[in-house]
């Protein structure tokens, strides 16, 4: 038996920075918000097109999630287009972004953090950029 796939990641957060995090994830990533089934707890599933991708979750009363701690975490990417126009939406929100590119696959990518300071890439057929 092996992975065949990936489904989804899971952001957990207090009520405040899970709601910087879904807008973040969905006006500047471009995910969407969708369907998510009735769990006792609160939260956020956010999909990139019909796959849901990101579960946001709120954490209970007593729980503390430590977000200034380095683990091995490093980003998670999502495959974008149109890379002008998200260079345009990333310096509109005044977020800071570093470039790189792997010519061997011929991608261009953008690396950003999230309000929680998680690291994202944003990739790009190279032929986009």
């Amino acid at each position: 038996m092996s992975a065949i796939g990936f489904n989804h990641y899971n952001l957990r957060a207090p009520r405040e920075l899970l709601d910087e995090l879904k807008t973040f994830y969905c006006e500047i990533v471009g995910l969407t918000q969708g369907q998510r089934p009735p769990f006792e707890s609160f939260g956020y599933w956010l999909y990139a097109g019909d796959q849901c991708v990101l579960h946001l979750s709120q954490t209970r009363p007593d729980e503390v999630r430590h977000i200034d701690v380095a683990t091995t975490f490093d980003h998670v990417a999502f495959t974008c287009t149109n890379r002008p126009e998200m260079e345009a939406r990333l310096k509109h929100y005044n977020l800071p972004f570093k470039e790189g590119r792997v010519p061997s696959l011929g991608i261009s990518q953008l690396f950003i953090k999230d309000p929680a300071g998680n690291g994202i890439e944003l990739s790009f057929a190279s032929n986009q950029a």
